[in-house]
């Protein structure tokens, strides 16, 4: 596991991880994933990890881990991830700098 900042997890996501995780009984660590698909190429896939894995790199927020593999870190270098509730809804999105262009819906994307 590496310590980095190249991707950080705000205080927002970060409590509404605590909160899924307590409520599951399970440890404070959302891993975020990079699958290939989605309506513009790639897509976000988030979940809650039982460990960080050796080649994760890792940050924290607020007593929250948040790990990604490294080919997944590679798409979204320099991003953060964000816990955002509207009308239409509640959701983790990404914001991530080195996307092009991205659906409407926040879940995928392309470089």
């Amino acid at each position: 596991m590496s310590e980095t900042a190249q991707i950080a997890l705000t205080p927002a996501a970060a409590a509404r991880v605590a909160a899924i995780a307590k409520k599951q009984d399970k440890p404070a660590i959302l891993r975020l994933a990079v699958d290939g698909g989605g309506c513009a190429g790639f897509q976000y896939r988030f979940g809650l990890a039982d460990s960080i894995e050796a080649d994760d790199a890792a940050t924290s927020q607020d007593g929250v881990t948040l790990v990604v593999d490294a080919i997944s870190l590679d798409l979204v270098r320099g991003s953060a991830v964000d816990y955002v509730e509207s009308l239409g809804g509640a959701s983790f999105q990404v914001k991530n700098p080195q996307a092009a262009s991205g659906c409407g819906c926040g879940t995928s994307f392309s470089i």
